[in-house]
């Protein structure tokens, strides 16, 4: 079981699976949404995924058709994404995350827009665009 938070805790989650396909995601909209070089995301099954406390203290943002973005109104904590076209997953920021994470990133997305002051320095894959084990949506 993973336990997360916002930066200023009035959002509090638990996660009862597994984190599935963790990437780091260099594209411009996850730049400006984290205000950093990439964000770090991994999927989470919706049923394993609960608020403890603080769910309606997010605010959501459409980010693109049918494509979610949930944060804490008050600090501004990214705690995930979500998107129609896939209604039983959530895409979780792994920043929020307080509890010590078994699995690992897998790969390097949209690195063909990644930020030019940025230099990626591990051997995972790298791919212009989503990875592509990924269900287009």
């Amino acid at each position: 079981m993973y336990k997360g938070s916002c930066l200023c805790g009035k959002v509090t989650f638990e996660i009862d699976g597994k984190i599935d396909s963790i990437v780091y995601c260099h594209c411009s909209l996850c730049r400006k949404a984290q205000g950093s070089a990439f964000a770090t995301n991994g999927v989470v099954k919706r049923k394993d995924f609960h608020f403890l406390q603080g769910e309606e203290k997010l605010s959501v943002y459409e980010s693109s058709p049918g494509h979610h973005k949930h944060f804490c109104k008050h600090c501004g904590s990214p705690i995930m994404s979500s998107s129609d076209q896939t209604p039983a997953q959530i895409r979780i920021r792994l920043g929020t995350i307080e509890s010590s994470i078994r699995e690992r990133p897998e790969a390097h997305i949209f690195a063909s827009s990644k930020a030019n002051w940025d230099t990626i320095k591990d051997d995972l894959p790298q791919y212009p665009g989503y990875e592509p084990k990924r269900q287009k949506t």
